[in-house]
């Protein structure tokens, strides 16, 4: 982590400890890639730590508790069990408080689309409770803001930087269109296509410069969104499967979700990048001065 990149007193203790252990390893060669590697894939692990136990959580509730405990339900259980997750997440230092200002965001942009698409039909989530408004069960909420606290996360972690990253204001546009589009493609026609395009002629020029431990590195943001997007569709098929939420033709037996679900993930990412960036602005890469040019010999250390 980079120094002056916002991060929780645990992350700053998990670097230290993690520097004073590396800090004699070769900085170039095919071992320095290694630990660039392992560091990239540990840093991920810990930006995906919310998503992983809320998935932890859905399926222990579904192999353990399947109907509930007690007087509890299981959707009950599931809400519950989210709740102390958020309050662990920032009591044990690894979300601040700042932070969770735009994962309570989240919840609401995501919770006002659950009741939506509940409404007519798009998905369910099947068993009854308490903790619900309307037909949605309140861990739904928890789910959207899994990715914000990734996005978060991965934005300190790796110091993220952005080079001709779009206007913010048209970022927000095509972020407002893409969320009404979840909403009138029901009744009108699907923009999709054409937000998708928009997406790739704002955000295509734009490179994200990264950090993982000495080196940094370069990648087109659209293929970060992409990549995120993917993953977000592997785990949603976990949730489905620990049956968080089913869609229609899930309800008589669970199968992989349609790989075309990547497209709606993927324009997901703009909406969540519009309100991270309410948090963290884009900041611009950093300029590297050049050495000075020496002009003349150098004095000795014992000259006068």
């Amino acid at each position: 982590m980079r120094a002056g990149a916002p991060a929780t007193h645990l992350e700053r203790r998990i670097d230290t400890a993690a520097h004073r252990m590396l800090g004699d390893a070769r900085a170039a060669g095919w071992r320095a890639g290694l630990i660039e590697f392992l560091v990239f894939g540990a840093k991920q692990a810990w930006a995906c730590v919310f998503g992983f136990l809320m998935l932890a959580l859905i399926l222990a509730a579904k192999f353990l508790a399947p109907h509930g405990v007690g007087p509890v339900a299981h959707n009950d259980l599931v809400t519950i069990g989210a709740v102390l997750i958020q309050l662990g997440m920032v009591l044990f230092g690894l979300e601040t408080l700042r932070e969770l200002r735009v994962i309570i965001l989240f919840h609401v942009v995501g919770t006002v689309m659950e009741l939506f698409k509940t409404g007519i039909g798009a998905w369910l989530y099947p068993g009854p409770g308490v903790l619900h408004l309307g037909a949605v069960p309140l861990y739904s909420g928890f789910m959207y803001a899994a990715v914000g606290s990734y996005l978060v996360r991965v934005y300190r972690l790796f110091d993220l930087r952005f080079a001709r990253y779009p206007w913010r204001w048209l970022t927000a546009v095509i972020a407002g269109a893409i969320y009404l589009n979840f909403f009138t493609h029901h009744w009108i026609v699907d923009l999709r296509w054409v937000l998708l395009v928009a997406v790739l002629a704002a955000f295509g020029p734009c490179v994200m410069h990264f950090r993982v431990f000495r080196r940094g590195f370069r990648m087109p943001l659209v293929a970060a969104f992409g990549l995120v997007a993917v993953f977000i569709w592997l785990g949603e098929n976990l949730a489905t499967f620990g049956g968080a939420w089913a869609y229609p033709d899930q309800l008589a037996g669970w199968h992989p979700v349609t790989p075309a679900k990547i497209v709606s993930w993927f324009l997901l990412m703009i909406i969540s990048v519009v309100l991270v960036a309410w948090i963290y602005p884009p900041r611009k890469p950093e300029l590297v001065a050049s050495p000075a040019p020496v002009t003349g010999p150098t004095p000795s250390a014992g000259a006068a």
